[in-house]
């Protein structure tokens, strides 16, 4: 049986041609099973909807009004269905990405200038954010995806794991000395420590290590952003633990200089998280793809 849309379709394609057997044509359809289609829907909505006449058919004025909706409708459809085509071929589209303001400047920024560059019509954006802050964004629908310091205990959140850093305490020129050899926890944290917010994953990673080991932290200083962990350590306020991979502009340049320990400090991951039994849109499983192709 023909749908009520293939009615609305056969209808409106009638009442532009003003003619069943020009219809007929357009449609790959026979002349009789358009005239039974008409019927169909004249019979549903029990009103005429066209003027039978010798040169075709014309519209009565229910079917004026019921074209310019049916009309309308069938466009907006189409319209439709090419978004879609769009959307499945990256042509179309935005890709909303909640992440924290070190991940973006560190790691993500090569996934995006590569993403960009394949499929230069999507749309991003980026909320910047904590891990915990994003990863409510997420569970709320305000991005599609977050770009997450791990581990992120959550059972609505599915986490993948892409690139492995590790946790490091570095110091400036005057605590230098102090560091002849490799010190240990419980000494370490007799000295001035710069941290983190105690809300963030980082801090919470670490922090957990060393209670684990017997050790609590009472920072000198705990600050809101990694670039400032660094800067504080530059001018000999303390001992800043910082993650090795962003800190290598630093390091390298003899600005900074890892402090020694007699035991590392487990490492832990950057990963992508997205909501648990929620498909990825295309754009989105694309760009995963690539975070997790550029390490």
């Amino acid at each position: 049986m023909i749908s009520k849309l293939d009615l609305y379709k056969v209808f409106c394609t009638v009442a532009n041609n003003e003619s069943i057997s020009k219809a007929a044509k357009e449609l790959f359809m026979t002349q009789p099973a358009v005239s039974q289609a008409i019927r169909q829907l004249e019979r549903e909505l029990d009103t005429r909807l066209f003027n039978r006449t010798p040169k075709g058919v014309t519209l009565t004025d229910e079917g004026k009004l019921l074209f310019e909706y049916a009309h309308s409708a069938i466009n907006l459809l189409e319209v439709g269905e090419e978004k879609i085509l769009e959307f499945k071929n990256l042509t179309a589209g935005e890709l909303k990405i909640g992440v924290g303001d070190t991940i973006s400047r560190y790691f993500l920024l090569p996934s995006l200038e590569y993403f960009h560059n394949q499929y230069p019509n999507i749309k991003f954006k980026i909320v910047n954010g904590t891990t915990l802050e994003i990863c409510s964004l997420l569970k709320s629908g305000k991005v599609d995806i977050a770009i997450c310091n791990l581990p992120v205990d959550d059972p609505a959140i599915e986490l993948r794991p892409c690139f492995d850093i590790q946790d490091i305490f570095v110091c400036g020129e005057k605590f230098r000395r102090l560091f002849q050899k490799p010190i240990s926890f419980h000494d370490l944290v007799k000295l001035p420590l710069i941290f983190l917010e105690p809300n963030t994953i980082s801090r919470k990673f670490v922090e957990e290590f060393l209670h684990g080991k017997g050790i609590q932290l009472e920072p000198e200083f705990e600050l809101g952003s990694h670039d400032l962990l660094l800067e504080f350590a530059k001018i000999n306020l303390g001992i800043a633990c910082v993650t090795e991979q962003f800190s290598e502009g630093y390091l390298e340049k003899g600005i900074l200089y890892e402090v020694p320990l007699k035991e590392p400090i487990p490492k832990r991951s950057i990963g992508v998280c997205s909501l648990k039994g929620v498909a990825l849109s295309r754009a989105a499983t694309k760009f995963v793809e690539i975070v997790e192709g550029i390490k």
